[in-house]
């Protein structure tokens, strides 16, 4: 199969291209390289001759139709997006032209792709969301696919409607679409301005840890590697129309998941323990979802697909993977935004 992957150099999409062509697929790589890409994610990956990379952004409808020429893929997974909810939250109009102008472009340009190459029933358009569009929940319930659209922040609400542009392609232009909504990713390669990577580095320079309010905010917490495993799965074998979410069923509160960091690094970081003293509340994030859990039945029972790393050891390796890869992180820590609080509206 040849995977055109939009976003293939952020962290869940560079995931995505490393499995992939791990797997023996195919991969273009397009991405428009902003902030938060960096081409190293997937300099392993480069090396195979199954890899290619294309820079453009999907805003440019012109370079997409080229790009889709050029490469005749058999599937589209997008996962190109402005994602950081603080940055929205100052800057929405990027989100809007991004993932909503971006994903209408790109749904165009896979639409005249199609056509052109005679509707062939095994091409799939996969587009990759998040469990914000559902909004917050209480304390009980999950999410499941029937969940009602709820979005509080600008980036839920950008991507929702992306969400509702992938349906409507399907619905009336008979797009093969297949939809995933995933919940809070964690691992390797993930940009400096997350929750788990500030812990980390933040931890690391003995500078204060903060945390939103009073970290009682929940969130199902997923291993990257997990979830690019799950999308391959879906692209693979899920049906035309056919939406998934997909979750690590690891839920935590943001304090108990700080500790939890804290604790490894004291482990591993013996003489600058305890880590847990540089913990700092701040006022909270406007819009602040209470909790995020994701009910993963229809992936496990259609497609057979289920979590395998737990949270515990997947910080475990997290931690250790920034420890080991500081010239990584080092360059990134420049760009704009890193290290400063965004999004106090």
């Amino acid at each position: 199969m040849k995977l055109l992957v939009t976003g293939g150099a952020g962290f869940i999409g560079s995931a995505v291209v490393r499995r992939a062509v791990a797997e023996g697929h195919r991969v273009v790589n397009l991405d428009a390289l902003t902030y938060a890409a960096c081409l190293d994610n997937v300099a392993e990956a480069a090396r195979s001759p199954l890899y290619a990379f294309e820079h453009a952004d999907i805003r440019d409808r012109g370079a997409l139709d080229r790009i889709l020429a050029a490469h005749a893929p058999d599937a589209i997974m997008h996962l190109a997006a402005e994602s950081h909810v603080d940055r929205s939250i100052d800057g929405p109009g990027a989100f809007v032209e991004t993932n909503v102008t971006g994903t209408y472009n790109l749904l165009e340009a896979a639409r005249a792709h199609w056509v052109a190459r005679g509707r062939p029933e095994t091409f799939r358009f996969h587009h990759v969301s998040t469990d914000e569009v559902y909004g917050s929940l209480g304390a009980e319930g999950k999410f499941t696919e029937e969940s009602p659209y709820a979005p509080n922040s600008p980036y839920a609400a950008s991507k929702a409607a992306a969400d509702h542009l992938v349906r409507a392609w399907q619905a009336t232009y008979a797009l093969p679409v297949v939809l995933t909504n995933c919940s809070n990713n964690y691992g390797p390669y993930q940009f400096p301005e997350k929750l788990i990577p500030v812990v980390i580095l933040n931890a690391l320079a003995g500078r204060a840890i903060p945390v939103y309010g009073q970290g009682q905010n929940v969130r199902d917490w997923l291993h990257v590697e997990d979830h690019a495993d799950a999308l391959l799965t879906v692209l693979a074998r899920a049906p035309v129309g056919r939406a998934y979410n997909i979750g690590g069923k690891n839920e935590a509160t943001n304090i108990e998941l700080v500790r939890m960091i804290c604790r490894i690094l004291d482990g591993l970081r013996p003489e600058a323990a305890p880590h847990e003293r540089l913990i700092t509340f701040v006022e909270d994030r406007p819009g602040h979802d209470a909790r995020y859990a994701i009910d993963p039945a229809r992936i496990r029972t259609e497609l057979g697909w289920r979590p395998s790393v737990t949270l515990s050891e997947g910080l475990e390796r997290t931690v250790m993977w920034y420890l080991d890869n500081a010239d990584w992180w080092r360059a990134l820590q420049a760009r704009d935004g890193v290290g400063r609080r965004l999004g106090t509206g």
